[in-house]
């Protein structure tokens, strides 16, 4: 690999971030259909390819977005009914501490902040919330699923072609916004799209083209330094 190309595979590493507001610009199907075809290049133990994805435009898109909002606003009013929607997995951990507490806070008041949402506003951060599972207003919805039978190396696999998707899309100038708030829903999720009764919903994702003029979009996310997290050993 050139110069060049180093330079050009960095940029689209570096360049991708969560976009939270998108254009209703319509994505080609093929052009869907291409970033799918290289992600799958993603490795995978043994070669197994665990995943599965469902790509949702148009009216199913409309109609899953319908199903889960309503659902997420009967939560919001009757929380009560939290224990009819659990995830499959835990993605979070039941204990916060340190350093990833802290990181997680810096997050989500440095977004709030910039939407000028404060501590305490339950109505505004619960239509943020609501935000999510429209999409972020994106054309294309992305689920991923594996089989509910494959141990968790199948995920780390999906996980790897999830980035794909990922820095695939923005090499051709499309964004995306990965989304495990969709999980504590699978119900409705996996009814929607007719998945199978062993599958099991591992990530959505919102795609399509950034809305350039929002300034949720001006929100990067910092990273800490290599020295904080890489240990080398001679």
């Amino acid at each position: 690999m050139d110069q060049q190309q180093m330079q050009s595979v960095d940029q689209v590493i570096t360049s991708r971030h969560s976009v939270r507001a998108f254009l209703e610009t319509p994505i080609d199907v093929e052009i869907l259909k291409d970033i799918l075809r290289v992600a799958s290049r993603a490795p995978s133990g043994t070669n197994t390819q665990p995943w599965k994805v469902y790509v949702v435009q148009g009216q199913k898109r409309d109609e899953l977005v319908k199903k889960v909002c309503a659902a997420q606003v009967e939560l919001f009013h009757h929380p009560e009914l939290a224990k009819n929607y659990q995830e499959t997995f835990p993605y979070y951990p039941e204990q916060w501490f340190s350093p990833y507490i802290d990181r997680r806070r810096e997050n989500g008041w440095g977004l709030y902040g910039l939407l000028n949402i404060q501590k305490g506003e339950k109505e505004k951060m619960a239509q943020q919330q609501l935000r999510n599972f429209k999409l972020f207003d994106a054309p294309v919805g992305l689920f991923f699923t594996v089989h509910q039978s494959l141990g968790i190396g199948s995920k780390m696999d999906l996980a790897m072609m999830i980035q794909n998707v990922m820095l695939a899309a923005k090499a051709r100038g499309l964004d995306t916004c990965p989304q495990a708030a969709w999980n504590h829903v699978h119900s409705i999720v996996l009814d929607t799209l007719n998945a199978s009764e062993d599958e099991e919903l591992v990530c959505g994702m919102a795609l399509g083209y950034a809305d350039p003029d929002h300034i949720v979009n001006t929100f990067i996310t910092p990273r800490v330094p290599v020295e904080d997290f890489a240990v080398f050993l001679e």
